[in-house]
């Protein structure tokens, strides 16, 4: 067999795929939020003339012209990628899922790239109200965006629209269907919540940590942190809802991916239990040294208090996903989860007691807490994704029938070529955001003209025409 390392030409292009998918999704997750977040920004300053707004706004829009710029660069490999690792899958899936992509360029690219100069460099060039509704047409093409993406891999999830072909091409029948399948609108719910939550805990950290440097007196610090902490208290708890309704649907359409999720090896018969956490031993089929709640299981599933359950004992070894990496990335997601609610709860408890700009511990917390909203969307990630396998198109298309047939030396060289890559240039991108997210926006905070350099040294010009890709 041709390998690579000890790994063949499949395992290759997965982890190829995984890695520039996963370094890819944290830039538009967080240019998803923070654009949503210029325009709150930029509406309250035109509402309230308060500069400690304004002074934000321009604080947060270097960090989202940066972001964008290597959301649009990481992105680009997708396609890439699909071309030459997954070129089964693009042919026979491409019927579908092509226009759909396609739709994302027409409307949330073209909507982006017109509006994206003038919300970067137009202000004082252009009036208030266009260049708020620059802001604005950006943060909803960002928005639009995801939806397309969401809806391509939601039909990879629950394939629905369709007819076969042939050759065993998936043909469109019914867009609507194929658009509108039954997880996309949980995923999309799920998906932009996440990423308006990992924004705000990003904004809150960068905020903890100036309180923290005793900048306690500046505005904007003290702005940026009540907005965060609002956002966590309200949306934290409204995304474990989400979450939680979004399992629901995921056990009606892919119970095994909830089975392995869980834990669940063997079949319950009486009372579902909750497994909070043990080792998943898939060869054996059992879980060792599962620590776990008697019956709670069956009402978190939607079942009853004494309802049964078939376990992954009844699913054949063939169609199981690898269950201790979808088994833990869920405890990891959801633990995040749940942590980030606790946050939001601490908050309001010290801004009802007035020490919402002196509690230190809080402080403390919001700032360790800073990524957890990036780290819980590539949990999410790895949960869907690596829970689907062994397909790409849910029941229809196995993942070994999609790769391309291509050599494991060259996907194996890629691959290396991708992690130096990206460790080298996206490396150097996050430590210059960490520097500016070091500097507290200050009265004197340079205007949109003075803004122009960092904004230009991510490559993004008024001439410029850059695209992102939020979800893929």
């Amino acid at each position: 067999m041709d390998t690579f390392l000890g790994l063949d030409a499949l395992m290759l292009a997965r982890i190829q795929f995984g890695f520039t998918v996963a370094f890819h999704f944290i830039f538009p997750a967080i240019t998803i939020g923070l654009a949503s977040y210029l325009a709150v920004l930029n509406a309250q300053y035109l509402r309230t003339k308060d500069e400690a707004y304004m002074r934000l706004f321009k604080y947060w829009v270097k960090i989202f012209a940066i972001c964008f710029a290597m959301g649009v660069v990481s992105g680009i490999v997708m396609s890439y990628q699909f071309g030459t690792n997954w070129s089964v899958f693009s042919d026979l899936a491409g019927p579908v899922i092509g226009p759909l992509m396609a739709y994302e360029v027409l409307t949330a690219f073209f909507l982006e790239a017109g509006f994206l100069g003038i919300m970067l460099f137009g202000r004082g060039k252009v009036g208030p109200g266009l260049h708020m509704f620059a802001t604005l047409m950006v943060a909803v093409g960002t928005a639009i965006s995801a939806t397309w993406i969401l809806s391509v891999n939601s039909w990879m999830h629950t394939p629905a629209g369709y007819t076969m072909g042939e050759n065993g091409q998936f043909l469109p029948d019914d867009w609507l269907r194929i658009i509108f399948n039954p997880s996309f609108p949980y995923r999309l719910a799920h998906t932009l919540t996440a990423a308006y939550l990992a924004t705000a805990f990003l904004v809150g950290g960068v905020g903890a940590w100036h309180l923290l440097k005793g900048r306690r007196d500046n505005p904007g610090v003290r702005t940026m942190f009540s907005m965060a902490m609002w956002m966590a208290a309200i949306v934290a708890p409204l995304q474990v809802f989400i979450g939680h309704e979004h399992g629901l649907n995921t056990f009606e359409y892919q119970p095994t991916k909830v089975l392995a999720m869980e834990g669940h090896f063997e079949t319950s018969e009486d009372g579902i239990p909750l497994i909070l956490f043990g080792i998943p031993d898939q060869e054996a089929g059992e879980m060792l040294y599962e620590l776990k709640i008697p019956r709670i299981g069956g009402p978190i599933l939607g079942k009853g208090w004494n309802a049964s359950l078939e376990g992954l004992d009844t699913v054949p070894r063939s169609e199981e996903p690898p269950v201790i990496v979808v088994f833990y990335s869920f405890r990891v997601m959801v633990g995040l989860g749940l942590l980030m609610v606790t946050i939001g709860m601490w908050s309001l408890w010290a801004r009802w007691r007035g020490k919402l700009y002196s509690d230190r511990w809080l402080h403390r917390a919001a700032l360790l807490m800073s990524p957890a909203g990036l780290v819980a969307i590539i949990a999410g990630w790895i949960t869907t994704e690596v829970g689907r396998q062994p397909y790409t198109v849910y029941g229809m298309l196995r993942t070994p029938d999609s790769v391309s047939p291509i050599g494991a030396q060259a996907v194996g060289t890629s691959l290396i070529a991708f992690i130096v890559t990206y460790f080298m240039i996206f490396g150097a991108g996050v430590l210059y955001l960490l520097v500016l997210m070091g500097k507290p926006p200050q009265p004197g905070e340079e205007d949109q003209k003075g803004a122009e350099g960092p904004i230009r040294s991510a490559g993004i010009t008024p001439a410029s025409n850059p695209k992102n890709a939020p979800a893929e």
